[in-house]
């Protein structure tokens, strides 16, 4: 099933959209701690909406659960601890990004998704420019934020496929009260890895730069975004669109290049290309595999 025009363009603007969100995210641990901002974004993606939206229908709190602890914990607590670590946006964003292959190998295994000669293909040519991209930075990135990164691309894609097995009717009401099980997971992580400091000091810390960061990661990056995207991961296989993901390093290196400076060289623009060479050949696969028919 290939994707439609409309949501081929939804896709790619989301992704571009969190791209950017590394750096808003890196203008958010200017101020604050990293559990503290994460607790914050998931604190208003729940709060007070979750008053005036009801439970989706056949979502278990067990599901709910599940999904809002890797999703605020496993995913964006691990990534805001590793970029505050020392993983610069650009480089956090790449990383981040090897949750596609793994989505697509989940899919596989657990709901027998095929993945044709072209798919991989396509993954091949995209995982060789997110390598080159990796190898030409000039940033030198702690191993430590490369580990973090990668487990919480791990999360993702388990919440990915929580997704595709469910199937929730209502993806705002989903992600509106999955985030309310964030909360107490990321207040406890806080409170044992940095004890109650920070949160005395909230709004001392809480500057117009973290206040942005925080309204965008909660209702344009997560909210609207996840919208998009959980609606695309319900409507077609793993491999039309865990491949448009690729796409995030590109807008995060370049956005990152942007507002922090990180310089994009001509390697790395080559790279990019090929990120681009193995979408096309993604999302075109289906005309492809026509084509060698023929």
């Amino acid at each position: 099933m290939r994707l439609s025009k409309s949501d081929l363009i939804a896709g790619l603007a989301v992704t571009i959209i969190w791209g950017a969100n590394f750096s808003v995210i890196g203008l958010g641990l200017e101020d604050l701690d990293p559990f503290v901002l994460t607790l914050l974004r998931f604190t208003f993606c729940a709060l007070p909406l979750v008053i005036f939206i009801p439970k989706p229908q056949g979502a278990s709190y067990v599901l709910l659960a599940a999904y809002g602890v890797l999703f605020g914990a496993g995913l964006w607590g691990v990534v805001n601890v590793a970029m505050h670590n020392g993983l610069s946006a650009g480089m956090s964003s790449v990383f981040l990004q090897f949750s596609a292959f793994f989505t697509l190998i989940m899919s596989r295994l657990f709901l027998k998704e095929p993945i044709s000669r072209v798919h991989g293909a396509g993954m091949l040519l995209s995982a060789l420019g997110l390598f080159m991209i990796l190898h030409l930075s000039a940033h030198v990135s702690t191993t430590l934020g490369i580990l973090l990164v990668l487990l919480a691309a791990l999360s993702w894609s388990l919440c990915n496929l929580i997704v595709k097995v469910n199937q929730p009717e209502d993806m705002v009401a989903f992600i509106v009260w999955s985030s309310l099980f964030s909360i107490p997971v990321l207040l406890l992580m806080t409170l044992w890895f940095e004890g109650a400091e920070p949160l005395t000091h909230l709004v001392t810390d809480l500057t117009w730069g973290a206040g942005f960061s925080i309204v965008f990661q909660c209702y344009i990056t997560t909210i609207v975004g996840y919208r998009v995207w959980n609606n695309l991961m319900k409507k077609y296989p793993a491999s039309r669109v865990a491949p448009l993901l690729l796409m995030v390093p590109v807008s995060g290196l370049f956005t990152s290049y942007v507002f922090f400076g990180e310089q994009l060289s001509l390697g790395q623009g080559v790279a990019i290309g090929l990120v681009f060479v193995g979408i096309t050949i993604f999302v075109n696969s289906a005309g492809i595999m026509a084509r060698l028919a023929r």
